[in-house]
């Protein structure tokens, strides 16, 4: 019996999404942490919040977004349950420019100018390239 359960525990563990496992909520720097809404710019659903999203806060408001995450009030944007990643369009004014403007990034191929909510998932082509060409991963991963 108690291979069984051993077995059944595994099985749960490993049959969980690998991104679901890995995520790095950061820390609680942002200046709006522990206000009961996430304000990670990496994330989507009812326990985001409402207001704009800053640069600043992606891995800076960890408690509110665990805790929404864990409540299934959210999950990574842009990420499928099977970890594969939708880069979005190329709708962006930057994009195209070498240089990826998705604050859901971090890296070498990230730009050197502040990102802007309205770039995420509309930078693709650049950041598909960068994250194939190993100089961007999911910020935080």
């Amino acid at each position: 019996m108690r291979t069984l359960g051993l077995i059944v525990a595994i099985a749960l563990f490993v049959g969980a999404p690998a991104h679901a496992q890995s995520i790095v909520f950061g820390d609680d720097s942002s200046e709006w942490a522990k206000d009961g809404e996430c304000d990670d710019g990496r994330f989507t659903g009812p326990g985001l919040t409402s207001t704009p999203l800053l640069q600043e806060d992606v891995l800076a408001d960890a408690t509110d977004c665990r805790n929404a995450f864990k409540a299934g009030r959210l999950r990574l944007l842009g990420v499928a349950s099977d970890g594969k990643i939708d880069f979005g369009n190329d709708s962006s004014d930057w994009s195209n420019d070498g240089e990826c403007d998705d604050m859901r990034f971090a890296g070498p191929g990230m730009t050197q100018t502040p990102l802007l909510q309205e770039d995420i998932m509309r930078d693709a082509s650049d950041c598909r390239d960068g994250y194939a060409n190993g100089r961007l991963t999911l910020a935080g991963q």
